[in-house]
């Protein structure tokens, strides 16, 4: 057994434990943070198959924890299932950072790399989740229970310590991105990011991003390794879950077989008592019942893990300036909610609960958990408010027959705009140089229209014939010729970036081309009205835009601030001999501050700690010794099935994005009303008298008389315990 810290209960094995954890979830977590975003702009996936891919791997990593605990507790018992699944881990992440590099191979080699990096990672997370904290909980001696259950806190610490760190740290090395400015010496400084100029290949850095969360994965490896002396380990108790299955598997076969020859026995489970041993059926009825209360719990996950994917989603179209000269990614917001895990985790113990004992109010393991779901209920109908606020600003993709449309007027005056068939979408003048207003929505009435349009300019027609398509976006672009007014029609872009970037393009009235540079983008745009390509650029003030024309000079232009989620045309406009510029926003700009997301963060955070950290300690205690493994994997497979309802809404539902954070809260708050008359039901176990209990019957108690005693025991305990 271990050594104890100095002057305390605490085994010194924990430390290894405990810094192994941290190290482990850093490389899960820093790799899951820019994971939808890895699919959204690397791998080129839409919005919809990112979330199902994203959740499915979430699934997987939690479904995965049942082989573990059947490794652990048949075969390699915990410490050297830890090792031997770290090591896949660690093979996983190098895959899935190999699979990221442009020059491996063509787009099929990186999709599947990065699938098969992402199943080893699922694989080695998944299998070692049961043993870690189980084999953490095995360092204790059963007197000290107590310390016991405060080594979970100060595990779920641990946990959000490097989920914390990496969040930060992950989003910055994936490098190139929308804020970053270390390259533009022209611009106002942007955002500060230490490696914000981090370059792989030209581009985003995905490689790095996922290598060092290998490396700590390597780290957690090696630094469990160096405590191998110290830890107090269990053998493994046999194949326990099979034998559970096969006892239960019997039970109904042998009930369905011979129920109607003899009288019905008190519980389902006694008719293994024909094969099996007492004190096993009584274990797997006390698993039951925990497992039972399992059924509604995967909704909150449902929720929670909704962080990663629909939360950052969110966070792209919302507006990331904290000031006038930094910035925040959209990734990077997970990280509030490791970082109030650490301030509640210590306020809740040493605090609140405290104070509400104080106050006769009395706290259970199972009260918390339906108190938790009701925060994390809450959370999702604050974001389904600031969603509401969020997509004013978004321009949807029109409808099949119709297209949208809006005009630039660059003659100067007045112009009327006449339609075929008496249709007048801009019943009122056009102004010189107005900014357009928002897109109308063009009925088209076929999927393809030629047009021919009458326009008015100073008492004078002209016609001009264009060609609408539908669900297209257009500029109509009036100027004036020798002969009156001419036209131009230009698709434009109107989704907004996935990393919450402006766009950018350069309409061009001058009679020679131009060539303008913003840091590492450079648009040229054709004379005579050409536009330029449409592309992203990074937020901020461009007050110093070099440009060049052939035969005159090119001040530096004054673009003024483009800001996030907006797209821009610039009109290029010679007066006096100098060349003007005049910005128009075709689609606005993101207008809901990221710190409008903080309220959501705080309410799930706080959901979680009652509900994810009194859960963990929970399976523990309420389980069997020999089957502590099996119950932690299946509180795990909780949070899997928690990610398929995800996918199942996200790729079944189509609703809009506020509407299905609705529907989530709604189910949770249903499902906690369920939950919550569940526990009302439950009976508790004393865990320190079932250990007892546990270690009797390992010192033999072979003979039916002595199986009924340890089950009259364990009755008595659960009877003492309700409440």
């Amino acid at each position: 057994m271990s050594k104890n810290l100095c002057g305390t209960n605490y085994p010194v094995s924990i430390c290894f434990i405990v810094v192994n954890e941290f190290c482990e979830r850093f490389s899960y977590y820093g790799m899951r943070a820019v994971l939808t975003l890895y699919f959204l702009t690397y791998l080129d996936w839409d919005h919809d198959l990112s979330t199902a891919v994203y959740h499915a791997f979430s699934s997987l990593c939690y479904f995965t924890p049942v082989l573990g605990a059947i490794i652990a507790d048949s075969w390699l018992g915990k410490f050297k299932t830890i090792i031997y699944l770290s090591v896949i881990y660690v093979l996983g992440h190098v895959i899935k950072s190999v699979g990221a590099i442009p020059t491996v191979g063509s787009s099929s080699t990186h999709i599947g790399l990065a699938m098969t990096g992402l199943v080893l990672i699922a694989f080695g997370t998944g299998g070692i989740k049961p043993c870690v904290s189980a084999f953490g909980g095995d360092q204790f001696q059963e007197k000290h229970a107590n310390e016991r259950i405060k080594f979970f806190s100060i595990f779920y610490m641990a946990i959000n310590a490097g989920s914390f760190l990496s969040t930060i740290v992950t989003p910055i090395l994936r490098g190139k991105s929308a804020f970053s400015c270390s390259s533009l010496v022209s611009i106002k400084p942007l955002s500060f990011h230490p490696a914000e100029d981090v370059q792989c290949f030209g581009g985003d850095c995905y490689a790095l991003a996922f290598g060092v969360p290998a490396a700590l994965m390597a780290l957690a490896l090696a630094v469990f390794v160096a405590g191998s002396r110290l830890y107090r380990r269990n053998p493994p108790e046999g194949n326990i879950l099979v034998a559970v299955c096969n006892c239960i598997g019997f039970a109904i076969k042998n009930k369905w077989r011979r129920s109607k020859y003899e009288s019905s026995r008190r519980h389902w489970l006694d008719w293994a008592e024909d094969k099996y041993p007492k004190h096993l059926i009584a274990d797997i009825k006390m698993v039951l019942r925990v497992l039972f209360l399992y059924i509604p719990l995967p909704m909150f996950w449902a929720l929670f893990d909704q962080q990663g994917s629909r939360w950052t989603l969110q966070a792209t179209r919302m507006n990331m300036a904290l000031g006038e000269s930094f910035s925040i990614k959209p990734d990077q917001m997970q990280t509030i909610n490791a970082l109030l895990i650490l301030v509640f985790v210590p306020v809740f113990d040493l605090l609140i609960y405290p104070l509400v004992s104080h106050c006769r109010i009395k706290i259970t393991p199972l009260r918390k958990m339906a108190t938790g779901m009701v925060f994390a209920a809450l959370a999702f109908a604050a974001a389904a408010f600031v969603e509401i606020n969020v997509v004013k600003t978004v321009v949807e993709v029109p409808a099949a027959g119709k297209c949208l449309l809006q005009v630039y007027n660059l003659a100067p005056g007045d112009v009327r705009l006449q339609f075929p068939q008496g249709k007048e979408p801009f019943p009122d003048p056009l102004p010189y140089l107005q900014d357009p207003q928002q897109y109308l929505t063009f009925p088209l009435g076929a999927p393809s229209v030629n047009m021919s349009l009458e326009v008015n300019y100073k008492g004078a027609a002209s016609r001009c014939n264009v060609t609408f398509n539908q669900q297209e976006a257009y500029s109509l672009i009036l100027r004036p010729t020798n002969s009156g007014i001419g036209c131009k029609l230009v698709k434009d872009h109107i989704t907004k970036d996935d990393k919450g970037a402006p766009f950018l393009r350069f309409l061009n009235t001058l009679s020679e081309a131009i060539n303008i540079s913003l840091g590492e983008e450079t648009f040229y745009a054709s004379p005579g009205y050409g536009v330029s390509q449409n592309k992203t650029v990074m937020w901020g003030e461009y007050n110093q835009v070099r440009c060049s024309v052939a035969s005159k000079t090119c001040p530096d232009l004054d673009l003024g601030l483009l800001d996030f989620g907006a797209s821009y045309t610039v009109i290029l406009l010679e007066e006096t001999g100098k060349i003007m510029t005049h910005k128009m926003e075709d689609v606005h700009a993101n207008n809901v501050h990221i710190a409008w997301q903080i309220p959501q963060y705080i309410l799930i955070t706080i959901g979680e700690v009652m509900f994810s950290i009194t859960g963990l300690e929970f399976s523990y205690s309420q389980a069997p010794a020999n089957m502590k493994s099996v119950l932690q994997a299946g509180w795990l497979l909780t949070v899997a099935f928690g990610n398929i309802i995800v996918l199942i809404v996200a790729e079944g539902a189509g609703l809009a994005q506020w509407k299905e954070f609705a529907l989530f809260s709604a189910l949770l708050l249903a499902v906690c009303v369920i939950f919550s008359f569940m526990a009302h039901l439950y009976t508790y176990v004393d865990p320190l008298q079932m250990n007892k209990l546990q270690s009797d019957e390992r010192n033999g108690s072979s003979g039916d008389e002595d199986d009924d005693a340890l089950n009259k025991k364990k009755q008595d305990i659960e009877l003492s315990a309700r409440f």
